[in-house]
């Protein structure tokens, strides 16, 4: 029996991307997907999820870019953007959770301390949580087990009787090996109906 649901959000509940900024910046996509994938990468970017600033994070790379200094510097400084918005079929899928009042609702987010108040300003439903585990602030970012861990802890939970929904596979992996009942968000249609068989609703 399902008592707790752990979301994960960016890619779950908000659809995030960098290439809504600079698909306007690069004269092709190519040259957009060259950048995101060898100057302003997602391993780059994790490390400031992880509690590094931007501050650092930029300075490094322009030191190692210094002909992509305009670019770097939007990343952050442009960051906003990237937040299209949330996905409406899980933030509903959410509501109807939050109403039937069956489960507790908790998030773990791999989020920058930084950015993460942005966020919390431009969505409503992140105050829906009865708490959210920002990765930036604990400087522990998934799939370390260690996150996790600080997680059962904080929030005394049972994972035998806990749902963590997340869409990247490294990350679900690390929960499952943890005892959490799991949810791969790939398609949206699919994952919510998995969940509500899951949880039996």
């Amino acid at each position: 029996m399902i008592d707790t649901i752990v979301f994960d959000l960016g890619g779950v509940l908000v659809d995030w991307n960098p290439r809504y900024v600079y698909k306007d910046v690069f004269v092709s996509e190519d040259t957009m997907e060259y950048f995101l994938s060898n100057i302003c990468t997602n391993h780059w970017n994790e490390q400031q999820d992880a509690g590094r600033s931007f501050e650092e994070a930029t300075n490094l790379l322009i030191a190692e870019y210094p002909h992509y200094e305009t670019e770097i510097k939007m990343y952050y400084g442009c960051w906003g953007t990237m937040l299209k918005g949330s996905i409406e079929e899980t933030v509903e899928l959410l509501r109807q959770l939050k109403s039937s009042e069956k489960f507790r609702l908790l998030a773990l987010t791999n989020w920058a301390a930084e950015s993460f108040p942005v966020a919390l300003d431009r969505f409503e439903f992140l105050h829906w949580f009865e708490g959210i585990l920002v990765s930036g602030e604990e400087k522990l970012k998934k799939p370390d087990p260690a996150i996790f861990k600080l997680m059962i802890s904080r929030y005394d939970l049972d994972v035998n009787k806990t749902l963590f929904i997340d869409d990247n596979a490294a990350n679900i992996q690390a929960a499952e090996k943890l005892g959490f009942n799991v949810v791969h968000f790939v398609n949206i249609q699919m994952s919510i109906e998995e969940i509500y068989k899951i949880i039996g609703v």
